[in-house]
């Protein structure tokens, strides 16, 4: 894990561990650039103010600092944390980072901080954040040992917190709409027993972001771009009120063989985008 210093989110050392002595070629202006659209400046001093925290509050720092409002409906819908049982949550991906942040708040002071994300591995720069992590690299060298990560995640005594669209929603037909849900969830919770919790978060990115992310993924569908744009869209969510409805528990034994898992998760998926909104 690494260690938070005054300058913890550095796009020159990024640049110069990618590229090597290429790195001294990259313009100026270009560096300039991308130390805007990751607001490095006020991402290090976040970082560096909130250095003494880890785990859940250091989430609650994180929601404070945004300004989140979050409207939570549903509460009496999260199992007891005393039942002695494990869950996995699963979560529609409307914002890609903060909605996630935001969930991770709300399940941790639930649940007293016994839950884990499945986790792109680059948010494993976060000190605060990596207590709480099983780092997924999927596009990396990390790929091979993938399924052992998430075996890891259900075996352990926490419950799982889980956005199976993998990427943030994108536009569809109009709609902001998650990707297709990957089967993985349904399976390990069927061979764990672990009951799933759907939750639906309200929110959306900027138009620019959805031009943008579908474009990339038209025609530059190795290279992630549209990540890089993501810390900017969340400082363009801050001091906005997000609605999160929680379902009711899923049973494991719901996922039977009458439909394959990939289908199961389809299901899991439309019950999400059919909960209300708020207390409606």
């Amino acid at each position: 894990m690494n260690k938070i210093s005054e300058k913890t989110i550095d796009i020159e050392k990024v640049l110069k561990s990618k590229m090597g002595d290429k790195a001294r070629w990259v313009p100026r202006p270009a560096i300039s650039w991308l130390k805007h659209i990751v607001h490095q400046d006020e991402v290090n001093a976040f970082l560096w103010d909130s250095r003494e925290l880890v785990g859940t509050p250091w989430l609650d720092a994180c929601v404070k600092y945004l300004d989140m409002q979050l409207e939570v409906s549903g509460m009496e819908n999260l199992p007891d944390k005393d039942d002695g049982r494990l869950y996995t949550f699963v979560s529609n991906h409307p914002l890609g980072g903060i909605d996630g942040v935001a969930l991770g708040s709300v399940i941790g002071r639930h649940y007293d901080s016994r839950f884990r994300y499945l986790v792109n591995d680059l948010l494993m720069n976060l000190p605060g954040l990596a207590p709480l992590c099983i780092p997924i690299n999927k596009t990396g060298n990390q790929s091979r040992s993938f399924p052992a990560m998430v075996e890891n995640g259900f075996k352990s005594d926490y419950h799982m917190l889980m956005f199976p669209a993998g990427l943030c929603s994108r536009k569809q037909d109009g709609q902001i709409k998650d990707l297709p849900w990957k089967k993985t969830f349904v399976s390990k919770s069927v061979e764990y027993h672990r009951d799933v919790v759907p939750i639906h978060f309200s929110g959306q990115n900027s138009s620019f972001f959805y031009r943008l992310s579908g474009f990339c993924d038209k025609h530059i569908k190795k290279v992630n771009v549209a990540m890089l744009f993501l810390v900017d869209e969340m400082y363009k969510n801050v001091h906005k009120t997000f609605h999160v409805t929680i379902g009711k528990p899923i049973p494991w034994q719901t996922f039977d063989k009458s439909k394959s898992p990939a289908q199961w998760a389809q299901y899991v998926k439309d019950t999400v985008y059919r909960l209300p909104l708020g207390n409606s």
